[in-house]
């Protein structure tokens, strides 16, 4: 059973934001004094004392938004009311009832969901005594919480559970695989994530830089739970105008670490940029599974053909040649299922583990068809063997007699020719070069390194886990 769904609600900046970042205990929710910064529905899953709920922060009600998207910031804080088992609406403990306040109170009272009236901001017990104004909404004495500093956060959180009593008791499925769609702005994130949702989950809107958070959007497809995290879309840092820009591009970065798979939305109607390039990059030196997906396909159609395409991409997108491509229209969710079943692919080619068998076969054929480059000493650098020591991605250590010698350009070919070798031919291999057995004193003078007699051989060795 799904767990229970509790949902922020109340006007622009009485702290929605920081009570969500507050509970979970982890920065989720941008927050800045400027109104009007969260736009869509941003949630995660709490857990507290063994039970869980899901928590979603909402935009600002009646927020006059510079881009005109206020309807679809008030159609997203509605979603979240219509979907939740119980509603925090936040007021402001330092200020007066506001009409905003009253709009709120208004709108609540006409769903059929249990509300929790929170007054946030009451960073003192002195404080607290302008709780009782706030009656005047009709939803009881409020709560008095202070977001900023964790004041009484165990109490709403215990209030929380009772009133969602034993639905919280409920875990949350595990989830098969996290996904983050990442690109530059306007390439199509949002609507490819509504695509996958099956709804309108977040704001599409033709305004660059509509979405800010990074948003964690679950799904189900055959009973097996996914997330999507939709990011905000990103330019040149030199670019940013404002903190909010500044965060969202920093989010979207972190989004793809914590991703198990990222597809990488370009647009086919116009050049790579920079920007892609740049994204490329951080997707490669953060060992991250790719789809690499051409979005608006239906648009580039007569220009080139998928082909031409995917020539195009290898010459400006070199690193990531080996990353499988998709061919999308999410307007019309075209091909989007077949993108997430791509990812999957990649998902468990970046879990597989293989024997040191099979491995030290991989590389004493790669080493038969091509030597390392001894150094301008003369020195010859000699791998000895290799083993598997993690996943997600692939990890191999390669056990050499030095490793200062061995030069990037051999690394790029081993760890090219151990993915067209073995199961990872689409994904991603992390090496790691490591001197075998060699000891060096703690005091004194350096000593020589002391290297073992070596063995005659790139044959099976132990399979063990080891300390890189």
């Amino acid at each position: 059973m799904a767990v229970p769904i509790v949902a922020i609600v109340g006007r622009p900046n009485v702290g929605k934001s920081s009570l969500l970042n507050c509970l979970a205990r982890k920065r989720i929710s941008i927050v800045e004094p400027t109104a009007g910064v969260t736009r869509d529905r941003v949630s995660t899953v709490i857990e507290y004392e063994e039970r869980y709920f899901e928590l979603i922060d909402t935009g600002g009600y009646g927020i006059d938004d510079h881009d005109n998207l206020t309807d679809h910031v008030e159609g997203q804080i509605r979603q979240a009311i219509a979907s939740a088992n119980l509603i925090l609406f936040v007021v402001d403990l330092l200020a007066e009832i506001t009409p905003l306040d009253q709009t709120v109170a208004d709108l609540l009272r006409s769903v059929d969901v249990p509300v929790q009236l929170v007054a946030n901001k009451a960073d003192t017990d002195q404080q607290e005594n302008y709780a009782g104004t706030f009656e005047a909404l009709g939803f009881g004495t409020p709560m008095c919480v202070s977001a900023l500093h964790g004041h009484h956060r165990r109490d709403l959180l215990d209030t929380i559970l009772e009133r969602l009593g034993p639905d919280a008791d409920n875990e949350p499925p595990q989830t098969v695989m996290k996904v983050a769609l990442v690109g530059r702005r306007n390439v199509g994130k949002s609507t490819f994530i509504n695509a996958l949702a099956g709804n309108e989950r977040v704001i599409v809107s033709e305004v660059p830089g509509t979405t800010r958070d990074a948003i964690d959007v679950r799904f189900a497809i055959d009973g097996r739970e996914f997330v999507a995290i939709d990011t905000a879309g990103v330019k040149r840092r030199s670019k940013h105008k404002t903190s909010i820009e500044y965060f969202s591009t920093d989010r979207s970065l972190a989004s793809i670490r914590r991703a198990d798979v990222v597809l990488f939305l370009i647009d086919s109607t116009t050049p790579i940029t920079e920007v892609d390039k740049k994204l490329a990059e951080l997707i490669v030196n953060e060992f991250k599974p790719c789809v690499i997906v051409i979005n608006k396909w239906d648009l580039a159609k007569g220009f080139a053909d998928a082909e031409e395409y995917a020539d195009y991409l290898a010459k400006v997108l070199p690193h990531l040649a080996y990353a499988p491509l998709a061919f999308t229209t999410a307007t019309e969710g075209r091909n989007i299922q077949s993108t997430l079943d791509v990812a999957q692919g990649l998902f468990k080619q970046a879990s597989t583990r293989v024997t040191t068998g099979q491995l030290n076969r991989a590389i004493e054929a790669a080493i038969e068809d091509r030597q390392p480059s001894a150094d301008h000493h003369g020195v010859q650098p000699k791998i000895y063997y290799a083993t598997q020591v993690g996943v997600r991605p692939p990890t191999v250590v390669l056990f050499v007699n030095n490793r200062a010698i061995m030069r990037e350009q051999y690394r790029r070919f081993m760890e090219r020719r151990i993915r067209e070798t073995l199961p990872f031919d689409e994904t991603p291999v992390r090496l790691i070069w490591r001197e075998r057995q060699q000891k060096r004193r703690t005091h004194g003078p350096a000593a020589p390194i002391v290297v073992e007699p070596e063995a005659d051989a790139l044959g099976d060795a132990d399979d063990g886990d080891y300390d890189y």
